[in-house]
């Protein structure tokens, strides 16, 4: 899962991108753009006849073809579920194509602008299709696909962070205590740490779906009434690619920023909308910073586990640094002390 050879998408030129889709019976005028992605390489495409596609390039050795597959088929599902996700074209029968040493998919083209999310009737909007989202990855579960867990995003993480000597040894010992504590934290919480839940309880677990995964603002393009969109006005979601199986909650703690009386009038809103079609287990709000934890310590080892890639360094050059580790103990102990306050009530 690290990168430790050459750059990766050093062969992916311009004109192997347009060879990549005339494989699949698509024309490009010669127009690309280059969209918004470090973990693939995404490409905005005018086609001859005149629509425009994005063409997603995936990291070689990330998700392997049937993990790919599935992420595809769990749009599909959604999508025929009537719910405003953006999945892949079926081309020449297949969603996944190959060419030049490289897996890639083509979708078509959806504006939109950033969600207001500081306007409760937009969260209640979201809020809506999420549970309808919820409700299609409640169907069945993911067969190849990972978990969000402590072990995958906490424990494995920091094991790498420091096998590969990736943190300062000025700052080592000090985030190194506070990984250690917050991840102690995190284990008392059985649907993050399954396999250290306890025997004696006699709770309904919660329940572990199918998820977006990655549902922060970014991946959420929000169409106006007004607009001449073909699937609608309101939210549309994009870029499954992080798609697992995890808590509910996962899908909404991004959508919430701000001190603690707004971030729980907009978890209010969002269950508002939610529990139109689908119950919200109140459980969950306790995850939200166990959550906001594990992420906080998966981000810095997939920049880390990124570095050789160019981009990174173009895009993230603050980090490694001393300075950018001492944030990340402060950040780390913030963390501490936030899980160990109440959950946000709704």
């Amino acid at each position: 899962m690290s990168d430790t050879g050459p750059h990766a998408y050093q062969t992916l030129t311009p004109d192997v991108v347009m060879d990549a889709l005339a494989s699949v019976g698509l024309y490009g005028d010669g127009r690309q753009q280059a969209l918004s992605s470090y973990e693939n390489r995404v490409y905005q495409l005018h086609l001859e006849d005149g629509p425009v596609v994005v063409a997603k390039f995936y990291r070689p050795q990330r998700w392997s073809e049937s993990q790919i597959l599935e992420e595809h088929a769990f749009s599909a599902e959604l999508m025929a579920a009537e719910i405003p996700v953006i999945g892949p074209l079926l081309l020449e029968g297949r969603t996944l194509h190959h060419f030049g040493g490289f897996a890639f998919s083509v979708s078509p083209n959806r504006g939109g602008r950033a969600p207001e999310l500081d306007d409760p009737d937009v969260l209640e909007w979201i809020g809506r299709f999420l549970a309808r989202i919820h409700t299609v990855g409640s169907a069945r579960p993911f067969a190849t696909r990972p978990a969000l867990n402590l072990q995958s995003f906490g424990t494995d993480s920091r094991d790498w962070l420091l096998a590969h000597e990736m943190v300062p040894l000025d700052v080592q010992s000090a985030w190194t205590k506070a990984a250690e504590q917050a991840l102690d934290l995190i284990a008392a919480y059985p649907c993050l740490a399954p396999s250290q839940r306890r025997q004696d309880s006699d709770a309904e677990p919660i329940r572990q779906i199918r998820l977006h995964g990655d549902c922060h603002p970014g991946n959420i393009l929000w169409t106006p009434l007004e607009s001449p969109a073909a699937s609608g006005p309101g939210p549309h979601f994009v870029d499954l690619d992080d798609a697992r199986s995890g808590p509910a909650v996962q899908d909404l703690w991004m959508l919430l920023s701000g001190d603690r009386q707004q971030r729980t009038r907009q978890l209010g809103a969002l269950v508002d909308g939610y529990e139109q079609f689908r119950e919200f287990d109140r459980r969950e709000t306790a995850l939200i910073e166990p959550l906001r934890t594990l992420r906080l310590i998966h981000y810095s080892a997939w920049l880390a586990r990124r570095w050789s890639d160019p981009t990174f360094p173009i895009n993230f050059p603050w980090f490694g640094s001393s300075d950018y580790w001492q944030g990340q103990v402060q950040m780390l102990e913030e963390q501490i002390e936030a899980m160990q306050e109440a959950p946000l009530v709704v």
